[in-house]
C-alpha cells in the first residue's frame, strides 16, 4: 500500500513547533548541578508539560472549553431557541425533530460507506513475524516506551511483566513508568517487582490538570527514542509489535508518521459487558478505523499502541494535558498538519471493563474529550476545512462530533417512539408530519437493524463468533451509553478537565484466591 502525496499548505495552515527543555540525559534531573538546578530543571519540564501546547496554539487547546466567539455563538442559539419555543412551541419541535430524522439519514449513509470499505480489503499495514524479526539489531532504533499509571499497585507487577515480554533489544529500549510522585503505592509496588535495567520509573510532580496527558507530557522530556509508544498499565501487547512499527516506517515514506495498532480484550467473555465493549471495539479497530484511513477522514487514535515518529509528536505540539481524550486529539490535529496516521495489524489486549459504574465513568470520560476535541478543531471551521478536505470535515464531524451527539439525543427519540407505539400520542403525530415520519421510521427500523448487522459481519469476519449473543442485545448497551453521553455533557462545563480514574485488575483473582491457587498446586 502506497501513501498518498502529501497535502500543500497554504499560508493558512495552523503551525506549531515545541521547544524542548535543554536537558536531555535520560535520568529523572540533571547529572550535575546543585539541587537548585535540578528543582529548576523539572519545574521548566512540568510547566512545558502543562502549558506547553496552550503558550504555543491557544487556539489548539482546550485549556478553555468555549472561546469568546463560541460561547456568544452558544448563548444566541439557547436564547434563539428558547423565544422561538415560547412562540411556536409545536413548529420548533417539529424542526428539530426533522433535523435529527436528517442527522440520523446522513449517519446511516456514511455507515454505509464504512461498511463498504469494510467489505473490501482493510486499509491496514501488515508484517510478519518472519519480516520482524529479519530486521537486524544494528538497523533497529532507540524506541521509547511510556506507560503512564496512577493508583495502579495491584496490576503494576503484571505490567512490568508485559514489557519485559517486548521483543526488542534491550538495550535499544528506553521504556518509563510514569508514576505521580505523590502515589506511594504504586512506586513501591513496581520497584518491589524488581524491573530490568532498561525499565526507569519516572516521578511525575503533582500538578494540575491530573490527566494522562500531561504525565505522558512530562515523560517527553525525557525520552531518548527516534520512535515512541505509549502503553496502559493492564496492556498486554505483542511482543513484536515494536519490530513490526519499525518495519511498516521503513516500508513506508512521506507523510505517514503514526501508526495506531489495533486494540482487544483478554477477558472479552467475562460477563455481558465485557462481550459488548469487545465486540464494540471489534467494530472501532477492525472495521471503523480501517476505512476512515481509506477515506482520508482524521483518524482519532486510541490512547495505547499508537505509534508515532517522536521528532513529528514534538513538531505537532505533543499532548493537550486538558483534554481528556488526547488521543483522538492528536490524531486530528496530525492529519490538520499533513501527516498520516495508519493502522498497523497487530494486536494489543486490554482489561475490557466489567463493572456497570466503572464503565460509565470511562466512556463518559471519552464522550466528553471527543466533545473537547469537536469544540476545539471547529474554531475555524473555514480553516478546518481547508486543512482536511470536505469528506475529512465530514468524517470529523460524524466520528468525532456525531458519536458522543448521537449516544445524547438518542434516548429522546426512543421515548417518542415508545409512546407513539404504546398509547399513540397524537402529540407524537404532530411532531412528525408524512415528511418526517417515514425517513424516521427508516432510521428507527433499517438503521438499527444496519448497525446490528454490520457489527455481526465483522464478527464473522474477525472469527469472534462467541460474542453474536451479545451483539444481539446491543440495545441495552446502547442505552447505557446514552447514561455516559448525559454526564459527560454536564461535566463538559462543570469540570472539563476531570479525569475520573478506570479501576483496573478486576479481571484478576484477588489475593485469597491466588493463595488458595498456591496451596491447592
Amino acid at each position: 500500500m502506497e501513501p498518498r502525496p502529501r497535502r500543500r499548505h497554504s499560508r493558512h495552515t495552523t503551525q506549531i513547533t515545541v521547544v524542548r527543555p535543554p536537558e536531555r540525559n535520560g535520568a529523572d534531573h540533571p547529572v550535575h548541578g546543585t539541587a537548585s538546578d535540578r528543582r529548576s530543571a523539572r519545574l521548566r519540564r512540568l510547566h512545558q508539560s502543562v502549558h506547553g501546547l496552550h503558550e504555543l496554539a491557544p487556539e489548539m487547546s482546550a485549556y478553555r472549553t468555549l472561546t469568546l466567539a463560541q460561547g456568544a455563538l452558544l448563548f444566541a442559539l439557547a436564547a434563539g431557541t428558547i423565544v422561538a419555543v415560547a412562540t411556536w412551541r409545536l413548529q420548533v419541535a417539529t424542526v428539530l425533530c426533522g433535523l435529527g430524522t436528517a442527522l440520523y439519514l446522513v449517519v446511516f449513509l456514511y455507515r454505509l460507506t464504512i461498511f463498504c470499505q469494510v467489505l473490501r480489503s482493510p486499509d491496514q499495514v501488515t508484517v510478519t513475524d518472519e519480516e520482524a524479526e529479519a530486521i537486524p539489531d544494528a538497523d533497529l532504533p532507540v524506541y521509547t516506551v511510556m506507560v503512564p499509571a496512577y493508583h495502579e499497585p495491584e496490576v503494576i507487577n503484571h505490567t512490568i511483566a508485559a514489557l519485559e515480554s517486548l521483543r526488542y533489544p534491550r538495550e535499544l529500549l528506553d521504556v518509563m513508568l510514569l508514576l505521580e510522585q505523590d502515589d506511594v503505592d504504586t512506586i513501591e509496588a513496581a520497584r518491589a517487582a524488581g524491573p530490568a535495567s532498561h525499565i526507569r520509573i519516572i516521578e511525575v510532580p503533582p500538578a494540575h490538570p491530573r490527566t494522562k496527558p500531561k504525565a505522558c507530557n512530562y515523560g517527553l522530556t525525557f525520552a531518548r527514542g527516534t520512535l515512541l509508544t505509549i502503553y496502559d498499565a493492564e496492556d498486554r501487547p505483542d511482543p513484536l509489535q515494536l519490530r513490526r512499527a519499525v518495519a511498516a516506517f521503513g516500508r513506508l515514506d512521506g507523510p505517514v508518521s503514526c501508526l495506531q495498532a489495533r486494540l482487544s480484550y483478554h477477558n472479552a467473555t467475562q460477563n455481558i459487558l465485557t462481550r459488548w465493549f469487545t465486540a464494540e471495539y471489534n467494530a472501532w479497530f477492525g472495521g471503523l478505523l480501517p476505512a476512515l484511513v481509506r477515506q482520508g477522514v482524521p483518524v482519532p487514535l486510541g490512547g495505547t499502541s499508537m505509534h508515532i515518529k517522536r521528532a513529528v509528536l514534538e513538531r505537532v505540539g505533543a499532548w493537550d494535558p486538558h483534554n481528556v481524550t488526547e488521543d483522538a486529539d492528536l490524531g486530528v490535529r496530525l492529519h490538520r498538519l499533513g501527516y498520516r496516521t495508519l493502522v498497523l495489524d497487530s494486536t494489543t489486549l486490554e482489561e475490557a471493563n466489567s463493572d456497570f459504574v466503572n464503565w460509565v465513568k470511562q466512556r463518559s470520560r471519552w464522550y466528553k474529550g471527543y466533545m473537547q476535541t469537536w469544540l476545539v478543531h471547529v474554531r475555524h471551521p473555514l480553516r478546518l476545512l481547508h486543512e482536511v478536505g470536505l469528506w475529512g470535515f465530514l468524517g470529523f464531524h460524524l466520528v468525532v462530533g456525531g458519536t458522543p451527539f448521537l449516544a445524547l439525543v438518542n434516548p429522546v427519540f426512543w421515548v417518542l417512539a415508545v409512546l407513539w407505539a404504546v398509547v399513540k400520542l397524537p402529540l407524537v403525530a404532530a411532531l412528525f408530519p408524512i415528511v418526517i415520519y417515514y425517513p424516521a421510521m427508516f432510521c428507527l427500523i433499517v438503521g438499527n437493524f444496519f448497525v446490528l448487522y454490520t457489527h455481526l459481519v465483522i464478527l464473522r469476519v474477525s472469527g469472534e463468533e462467541r460474542l453474536v449473543w451479545a451483539v444481539l442485545l446491543s440495545p441495552l448497551y446502547w442505552l447505557m451509553m446514552s447514561i455516559a453521553a448525559v454526564k459527560a455533557f454536564l461535566q463538559l462545563f462543570t469540570a472539563p478537565w476531570r479525569w475520573e480514574k478506570t479501576t483496573h485488575g478486576l479481571d484478576l483473582p484477588s489475593a485469597a484466591e491466588e493463595v488458595a491457587v498456591g496451596a491447592g498446586e
